[in-house]
């Protein structure tokens, strides 16, 4: 292959699977949904969202859609955002007792992620840690395919609608996980921008920062030629590792998010913008979906379990949360600045990405590219108003053995970095002290 990061390596693979949903993006898309059933061949759906969602008018733009065409539904207005164990098995029961033959998910990344968990569970029931990814799970293959799931996001920074991922909090452990397999990705995505105008500001910076890490972990993430060769074709994660198809993705998703961003979020053209931020989440999933995170998202899984008391305001839950963008982000600049050793002509690609046309090319190099590139999410971090670090989210020192110990489990992330060797404890105890203040 001509790019010379995809070289082949000794047991490595040397095939990429692109494996996409069908997508639908639009201003109005959601008006479609009942035509969309019907398509799909569906006659009595479950309709999964949350007691927020719930009350927009795209709850309602959907319900009037599927009466229109005579599709009957169940609603489960139960998710959780940032689902638990508990709240996984609520929706599974639900689906379960439905005699559903479809599911619609209309939310953000936390209803789509327990509509596939729904989907999967009642399809074929067993425990709920048989199909959770190892070590904490037993990681069983899903044994065919599920239902068909139309999946409506309300928000644009899990990429749920793309992905074949379902993430929940395990509370006996404090731990994030979840469930990976083809089968889990949706059947039709509906991605309606209308849908976003009334997301608070900071829940649009916390979609933005995943959206932006998405692609810069992807796109820096190992090559699939470095990923062992699986067994058998079939086999093949449906996170690879970095590739060309991926890479294109991630690159345009990023020099969107350096042109709007934080004018978005600071309420400059909104609408435009949001528009713009939709369209740039979703060409992250497709980046992420087939080549997965790395280092950023494993340790955010740690940062959001271990919450201990911390709220920000736009989200309606009264328990401690930190949202999955902003656990993600105040771990990147360390992650970024730190490992851009490994393949620093990646992360000078990046840099060029946020920063444009306009320039000059003197001010940013080989040898600086992690530098730059941390600098900047700093800024732009700084610009959207976020905490200051880990510290502002209420860690400390004393927190650094803890946070460890929870994100190191993550391999299927720690082992997607550049690093050609395993991430060793020591390192994300480094990472995690110097995310504790970011300036």
């Amino acid at each position: 292959m001509a790019n010379s990061y995809f070289k082949q390596h000794p047991g490595g693979d040397n095939v990429f699977t692109v494996n996409n949903t069908k997508l639908k993006f639009g201003k109005g898309a959601l008006r479609e949904i009942g035509h969309d059933s019907k398509y799909l061949s569906l006659k009595r759906v479950a309709l999964f969202t949350d007691s927020f969602i719930k009350g927009q008018p795209c709850f309602e733009m959907v319900k009037k859609s599927l009466n229109e065409h005579n599709i009957d539904f169940a609603t489960f207005d139960e998710v959780l955002v940032e689902p638990t164990d508990v709240s996984f098995l609520k929706a599974i029961d639900f689906a379960k007792q439905g005699n559903f033959d479809g599911f619609i998910s209309l939310g953000g990344g936390s209803v789509l992620d327990t509509t596939k968990a729904a989907n999967l569970y009642s399809t074929y029931p067993d425990d709920l840690l048989v199909y959770v990814n190892a070590p904490l799970g037993q990681g069983k293959k899903v044994p065919g395919p599920l239902k068909p799931h139309i999946a409506c996001t309300t928000t644009f920074g899990t990429a749920s609608e793309c992905t074949a991922i379902s993430v929940f909090d395990y509370t006996p452990l404090k731990a994030k996980t979840g469930i990976m397999h083809p089968h889990l990705r949706p059947s039709l995505g509906i991605l309606d921008p209308t849908s976003l105008y009334s997301l608070p500001k900071n829940v649009i910076s916390a979609n933005g920062f995943d959206v932006f890490s998405h692609a810069c972990e992807s796109y820096t993430a190992r090559p699939f030629t470095r990923r062992p060769a699986p067994e058998e074709p079939n086999k093949r994660p449906a996170t690879q590792g970095s590739n060309p198809y991926g890479d294109v993705a991630c690159l345009e998703a990023i020099r969107i998010m350096g042109k709007v961003l934080v004018d978005t979020v600071n309420g400059v053209d909104l609408e435009n913008g949001l528009e713009q931020l939709m369209l740039a989440g979703a060409l992250a999933g497709v980046g992420f979906g087939n080549a997965g995170c790395h280092i950023p998202h494993g340790m955010s899984y740690a940062v959001s379990g271990l919450v201990k008391d911390y709220h920000l305001e736009g989200w309606a839950q009264k328990h401690p949360l930190v949202p999955h963008g902003i656990s993600v982000i105040m771990n990147s600049p360390a992650v970024f600045k730190n490992f851009a050793k490994y393949c620093p002509e990646r992360h000078l690609e990046v840099v060029k990405a946020i920063f444009g046309e306009g320039v000059e090319s003197e001010n940013y190099s080989l040898e600086n590219a992690g530098d730059v590139l941390a600098e900047k999410i700093i800024d732009m971090i700084k610009e959207t108003g976020l905490p200051n670090g880990l510290g502002g989210l209420g860690y400390n020192e004393d927190d650094l053995d803890a946070l460890t110990e929870a994100a190191y489990p993550q391999k299927r992330l720690l082992d997607n970095s550049p690093k050609p060797e395993p991430v060793t404890k020591s390192e994300l105890r480094d990472i995690f002290k110097e995310s504790l203040a970011l300036w």
